[in-house]
């Protein structure tokens, strides 16, 4: 037969299911093929296509079967573009007709016994209503309708079918998503939607046989002929649904077991999965966990819920109701309700009432939604010790928790006490934040599930047994924080513990072997401050100085001084309010570190200040007989005296310093004795005995092991030689001092010895000098170093001056000036006005007199004859200066 035409019909100019019937008609005689050329055609092609079904199909003015279009189209000979467009334009008319689907229109199968056939039954629709206010979840959204409308072609196991399961958390919105997803599948799935929730009213899992029943009735099966075993049943419900296009949405469910038998067994079908625990056993699912909502998303489905003017135009309050809603959709939707119920309520009523913690699980409650009842729901289906874990894990609060944690507060052992956690996060009751530095897995609670537990925490756990946890959990912090401290670099402080017995931990030597202690102290550190603050407000002062006390070494080394300091202080205020005499000490002594030698007072007074505050630790760990705290009082005090220009009284008590280590065994106390008195020998220049003591200082280091400190001792080494006339020897010392620095990010450490090294090149006229000293000025910028700014800027003018560029000298100096008048340390700062008067002679020489005269009154005070002398001169020569022009001018 001969083609009418070149070119095929179009589908999409049919407006009705008998226009798609006549469009079909003469496709077929532009195919020119007989019904049984087009049965063979598609036999060839895999699909089945009798003669019969053709010419029925044909001949009437319903819509055909998707497969037997398909298959006609294909056989016709269009492209598979065109057979989607005709399947397409087929199931657009389908969905608009509401036509129903009779025995002969449905897929051929295996034919069910006549008792189970129900003639002309519309195809199950079980969905809900779709929810009208939905909102968010645009990326999802299309992934699952972009997968589950795949079927049957365009994948690589087109006969594979394809289940979707999505979890999360209660009241995360999965329900709604689901629900979403199907509507919007509906005409892809034209031969039913099945639904069904899981939980009965109560709660409890529904039986699968059960489901299957229901699902039967659906299809029409007569419920006598519905047999009695969940087998036999799920046979029959795959019979139905072979070649059929059904979605299945299994909302709620419990397990893999409880949805294994509910799953069809044909590529047709697909199925959508929702449960608080990851269905991980299901072969071959796609599963999608929800997260929290947005800021943004909550505000949105609030303004949708209400449908008013409150919410926009208030952000800010519409941000706080958000923020106290966490993120959770069901708790956003009844704060939007209760809006919505109550036209006259301002936004700031309920957030008001949502920030009293106490209440707000009460007040998160509308009409049948309640936050509690969905929580309540999953923690009922925990095991005991499980319920025990959520429960006392909410007794800390800190940001995140690590699972040795759960090992702690349950006193069992690691491996059992991780498959608690697991079981927690299964259950959507603690979520995984993450991996930290250190490799450890962190977890953490939901905003509104932390407010649950700690009320089942109140119902189910006694006083004493939440205490005695917390105080287990915060002493493990302590004991494993006391294994890292020693390998971490920093401060030679004595490790100076409370009395409190420490829990015991077998599991840790295993646990902490392959963890590097700087990581481990970088995953921790923010949950030990917020444990530390919280041993604070419980008064727990014991707890709270070990937890600050074990940190100071980390923050020192990674220059966290306004951390440290803030800390101290409020440890130390609650040490001093339980007298605490001992914690009181240990704080002030890391306060004392970081105040004097970063931005301390400006006032003048930092080096008094920690003398007088020095003398005092001293005291008080002399009366408690603390030696190796008194040894570390006494550096204090020599370094402070050394400042002060009373080199006797620095050297005697950096001795003293050096003795009490000696006798109590504190190897770092013996490192900063020795430093301290090369600090004071230096002072007086005496370079051959300060050299002495640093190299001591070098050797306790490295005996010591502590590579920081080892670093300081290089550095002041270096100096010393360099003033000897050491150069490349004091180089040497330098380099490697500022190699080991840089390797632990020491910027503290670094500054210094780029300023000696700066100092150096400027010795041996090495251009050098200048970038080096920018360098250091540059990082004594960034981290509030005002002892080595104003070196930086007191050796930049020097250089300026050697450069004969006096006028470019004079603002580095006078800035140099400035700063060390900040610092309380005279040496250094008669050092600098000798240097801005020398800068000022040719532009100013009152100035520059009045700068050699409070120089040279320094010298004096401090008992320097070499420099009060020198000093002498320069002003003389000043003086002499004026009275040549006075002379000239007559």
């Amino acid at each position: 037969m001969a083609q009418p035409s070149l070119d095929p019909p179009r589908p999409e100019l049919a407006a009705t299911p008998a226009e798609f019937v006549a469009a079909l008609r003469v496709l077929r005689l532009w195919s020119g093929l007989t019904y049984r050329q087009l049965t063979a055609k598609a036999r060839a092609s895999g699909d089945h296509l009798a003669v019969s079904t053709l010419a029925s199909a044909l001949s009437r003015s319903t819509l055909p079967r998707r497969e037997v279009v398909a298959g006609f189209v294909r056989a016709c000979g269009l492209d598979e573009r065109a057979v989607a467009e005709w399947v397409a334009t087929r199931d657009a008319l389908l969905a608009a007709s509401g036509q129903a689907i009779d025995q002969e229109t449905a897929a051929p199968g295996r034919q069910l016994p006549t008792e189970l056939d129900s003639p002309r039954r519309a195809a199950p629709s079980m969905l809900p209503p779709d929810i009208r206010d939905f909102t968010g979840r645009a990326t999802h959204l299309k992934a699952l309708r972009d997968l589950l409308a795949r079927q049957p072609a365009g994948e690589d196991r087109p006969d594979v079918q394809v289940t979707a399961a999505i979890s999360g958390m209660g009241g995360i919105g999965k329900t709604a998503l689901a629900l979403h997803v199907a509507h919007a599948l509906c005409t892809a799935f034209p031969d039913g939607q099945l639904w069904i929730d899981l939980r009965d009213a109560e709660g409890s899992p529904l039986d699968p046989g059960d489901v299957l029943a229901r699902f039967l009735r659906a299809f029409g099966v007569d419920p006598r002929a519905i047999p009695d075993g969940q087998s036999e049943r799920a046979e029959i419900y795959r019979t139905l649904l072979a070649h059929r296009r059904v979605l299945v949405v299994l909302d709620n469910a419990s397990s893999e077991r409880q949805i294994r038998p509910l799953l069809p067994g044909a590529a047709t079908c697909a199925v959508l999965v929702t449960s608080r625990l990851r269905m991980t056993g299901i072969e071959g699912a796609w599963h999608l966990e929800l997260g929290q909502f947005t800021t943004d998303e909550a505000i949105q489905l609030l303004a949708r819920i209400t449908n008013d003017e409150r919410i926009l135009p208030d952000y800010e309050k519409a941000t706080e109701i958000a923020e106290y809603c966490g993120g959770l959709p069901l708790a956003v939707r009844i704060a939007g309700a209760r809006l919505a119920a109550r036209p006259a309520w301002r936004l700031a009523h309920l957030a008001a009432m949502l920030g009293d913690e106490r209440r707000r699980l009460d007040r998160l409650t509308t009409g049948d939604l309640a936050v509690r009842a969905s929580l309540a729901l999953s923690y009922r289906e925990l095991d005991g010790e499980s319920r025990r874990l959520f429960r006392l894990l909410a007794c800390f609060d800190v940001p995140d928790l690590p699972a040795w944690l759960a090992a702690a507060v349950l006193d069992c052992p690691f491996e059992q006490a991780a498959e608690h956690v697991e079981t927690l996060v299964d259950a959507q009751l603690l979520a995984v934040a993450g991996t930290d530095p250190a490799g450890q897995i962190r977890y953490v609670y939901h905003d509104l599930v932390r407010l649950f537990a700690v009320e089942c925490a109140a119902a189910e756990e006694s006083e004493e047994a939440s205490a005695q946890a917390l105080v287990r959990g915060l002493g493990t912090w302590v004991t494993l924080a006391e294994r890292m401290a020693p390998a971490i670099p920093g401060p030679c402080f004595a490790l100076i513990a409370s009395p409190v017995p420490r829990p015991p931990v077998d599991w840790a030597d295993d646990y902490l072997a392959d963890i590097d202690p700087l990581s481990w102290f970088d995953a921790e550190r923010a949950a030990m401050v917020s444990a530390s603050r919280q041993a604070c407000r419980l008064s727990l002062d014991d707890l709270a100085f070990d937890l600050a006390g074990r940190l100071e070494k980390y923050f020192d080394l990674r220059g966290m001084y306004a951390d440290w300091a803030s800390l101290n202080i409020e440890v130390m205020a609650v040490c001093r309010r339980t007298g605490n005499q001992l914690g009181e000490a240990v704080m002030l002594r890391g306060l004392l570190d970081v105040k004097t030698w970063t931005a301390g007072p400006g006032d003048g007074t930092a080096m008094a200040r920690l003398h007088s505050e020095s003398a005092r630790l001293l005291a008080t760990f002399d009366a408690l007989g603390q030696d190796q705290g008194s040894s570390d009082a006494a550096v204090m005090c020599s370094w402070a005296l050394t400042a002060a220009g009373s080199y006797p009284e620095a050297v005697a008590m950096g001795e003293r310093a050096l003795r009490l280590a000696t006798r109590s065994g504190h190897l770092g106390g013996e490192a900063r004795g020795h430093l301290a008195l090369a600090v004071a020998t230096f002072e007086q220049g005496q370079f051959e005995a300060a050299t002495t003591h640093t190299a001591a200082a070098l050797d306790r280091a490295r005996k010591l092991g502590n590579s920081r400190w080892e670093a300081t001792a290089l550095q002041f080494a270096g100096i010393g030689h360099r003033e000897l006339g050491n150069f490349d020897h004091s180089q040497r010392l330098l380099s490697e001092s500022l190699r080991i620095s840089r390797a632990y990010r020491d910027n503290y450490t670094a500054t210094l010895t780029l300023l000696a090294l700066a100092r150096l090149y400027f010795k041996r006229g090495d251009p050098k000098a200048r970038e080096t000293a920018e360098m250091s000025l540059a990082l004594g910028r960034d981290y509030h170093m005002t002892h080595h700014l104003a070196e930086a800027f007191q050796l930049l003018g020097e250089i300026e001056l050697a450069g004969d560029c006096p006028m470019r000298a004079v603002p580095h100096l006078e800035e140099s000036v400035a700063l060390w008048r900040t610092r309380g340390w005279p040496s250094f700062q008669a050092a600098a006005l000798t240097s801005l008067g020398q800068a000022r002679l040719h532009s100013d020489q009152r100035a520059a007199r009045v700068a050699f005269e409070e120089a040279h009154t320094i010298f004096v005070r401090l008992g320097n004859i070499d420099k009060a002398a020198e000093l002498k001169a320069l002003i003389g020569s000043v003086e002499s200066s004026s009275a040549d022009r006075e002379t000239a001018v007559f």
